[in-house]
């Protein structure tokens, strides 16, 4: 939380809570929003309170909103919320249940009343987002008047569109609060700005963006709240990633609502940003989850070593532990690297060889086998003998298992289905491997853990003599841009290939994608980063003719 610091005479002290909360506890929330409006007086004599979209239930509540019980839930925490409001103002998210249907609403709270409600206007459908499925959309404006100031009240979407911040400045409004549960992805907090400094210059009016923090599933939101003045300049930010009271004060004066300066916070740059919302998501996760602990099967190669650092930064080495699986095939320098960065990372780390559980597949199967070639399968059995090595052990210990691979090799298919896929998140389901590298880059920067030949050396499954990743997909500096193109951006082959890539490794990668749509829906839920991960806001059908002329 911020500092204190003196309020001016005459003003009104809005504080933005960006607060961590969770889908579905109600009456947890309701109790974090009424100890925070508790902070907010005691420590910045605040005269209003502003928490991010659907504060009550947390975003997003998902199909809980078709539950009847949900909505008694909210109506009953409601009245506890208002119960507990008397001088300082509040505004919150709560999905509001009418004759109609359910509605995206924020309150306006103060003096033991619910004095006005807001319906969102704009309800976004698309990426991860689904709120048609479960909310009309409101059509009227609301300005509500505390301290002689009148502000417009507006949730998320509503300010990337222009109309319902003009309703609310033809209304009456000075100031525009806008609540919201906007995820983070990778450039996004500039873009939110952007975005909010257009509507500013079009209403002429500031706006106050406040934000959820937190980790929620494969979603991830950064926070970041902030203040523009009517300009569109940036006069206050919150922290990233992080909780926050942040004070802004605004002073009524014969020329209208003047806002005094306050502080801004530095926003991270693209690297930090990524690996901060990693850490933030696998922490909540496995603490909203309400897991002991974690387990990773640790192999001296990159993805592995960055799973493991930020596990470590985000659960404490204590409640992390990392098993060495070698192989025959595995290079000594593997198992030197693991144990090296176990060291210095302070975990457990546990060594069993799968020779012997390799060995009886193989004299299991080599009857039904007999007379045909070696191929993956006998490379898949051992990736599989780590899976079931590590879900034993998340079984015994209630650990959960972190999977390690990233986003190149599950777009491709370069991943072993209940082998190195087997485990209950997935750290950097999200995350290209030219990304990987960076980011291991980046940790360093903040202390080394990761041990430099891990980084320097060529990728490999080592499942084979020899192996290189190379020797089944491009290089990876080739592989990213193109899986970039068609997975986010969603251009065609014929689009990339105009782009100047080679016609054959866009015709292939491409087909490689299309056909491994039914591994990722058996791949664990991971941390989204970019703006198109494998999961919620990438829905492809498994069983299609899309590739067959490829």
């Amino acid at each position: 939380m911020t500092a204190n610091s003196n309020k001016p005479e005459h003003s009104l002290r809005l504080v933005m809570a960006q607060v961590n909360l969770l889908v579905g506890d109600i009456e947890g929330n309701a109790e974090r929003i009424i100890s925070t409006v508790r902070e907010a007086e005691q420590s910045y004599q605040a005269d209003l309170v502003v928490f991010p979209e659907l504060t009550l239930t947390a975003y997003p509540p998902e199909d809980l909103l078709l539950r009847e019980g949900l909505h008694r839930r909210v109506e009953e925490a409601l009245e506890r919320v208002i119960a507990a409001v008397d001088q300082t103002a509040i505004v919150l998210g709560f999905p509001q249940q009418t004759e109609s249907g359910c509605y995206n609403a924020a309150g306006f709270i103060q003096h033991h009343r619910m004095q006005a409600v807001y319906h969102k206007h704009c309800l976004p459908n698309y990426s991860v987002f689904d709120e048609k499925r479960y909310f009309l959309p409101g059509h009227d404006p609301c300005v509500v008047e505390l301290h002689g100031i009148r502000l417009g009240l507006t949730i998320c979407e509503d300010g990337w569109e222009q109309q319902p911040i003009a309703q609310a400045r033809d209304a009456g409004a000075e100031v525009i609060i806008n609540i919201n549960a906007s995820p983070f992805q990778m450039q996004k907090s500039d873009f939110r700005i952007q975005a909010m400094q257009q509507r500013c210059q079009e209403s002429g009016l500031p706006i106050v963006y406040v934000n959820e923090v937190g980790g929620q599933d494969e979603l991830v939101f950064d926070g970041g709240s902030f203040v523009l003045d009517g300009n569109g300049e940036l006069v206050c930010r919150a922290v990233s990633f992080e909780e926050a009271l942040t004070p802004v004060d605004y002073v009524r004066e014969h020329s209208g609502v003047r806002l005094l300066s306050a502080e801004c916070a530095t926003t991270p740059g693209d690297d930090e940003s990524v690996y901060r919302a990693l850490v933030l998501g696998v922490r909540d996760y496995v603490n909203k989850n309400r897991f002991p602990g974690a387990v990773i099967g640790l192999s001296g190669g990159i993805d592995s070593a960055l799973t493991l650092a930020v596990a470590v930064d985000a659960l404490g080495a204590d409640r992390v532990q990392v098993v060495s699986m070698p192989s025959r095939y595995t290079a000594e320098m593997s198992i030197e690297d693991a144990e090296e960065q176990a060291r210095i990372m302070g975990v457990q780390c546990d060594i069993i060889p799968i020779e012997k559980p390799v060995g009886a597949f193989a004299e299991v199967l080599e009857p039904m086998f007999r007379g045909l070639q070696k191929d993956t399968t006998e490379e898949n059995i051992q990736a599989r003998c780590r899976g079931i090595l590590l879900m034993a052990i998340s079984n015994k210990k209630g650990r959960i298992v972190l999977t390690t691979g990233n986003k190149s090799e599950m777009a491709v298919g370069y991943a072993t289905l209940y082998g190195d896929m087997a485990g209950g998140f997935s750290v950097l389901k999200d995350v290209p491997k030219t990304l990987v590298y960076r980011l291991s880059i980046y940790r360093n920067t903040l202390g080394r853990v990761i041990p430099e030949r891990v980084i320097e050396r060529p990728p490999s499954a080592e499942l084979a003599p020899d192996q290189k990743d190379t020797d089944s997909l491009p290089a990876y500096d080739i592989l990213d841009p193109i899986l970039e193109r068609f997975v986010e951006l969603e251009q065609c082959a014929e689009e990339i290939i105009d782009a100047g890539f080679d016609a054959d490794n866009v015709r292939r990668i491409v087909r490689m994608v299309i056909l491994n749509e039914y591994k990722r829906r058996q791949a664990p839920p991971g941390v989204r980063v970019t703006g198109r991960a494998f999961g919620r806001d990438r829905r492809y059908p498994i069983t299609s003719g899309f590739g067959k002329l490829l």
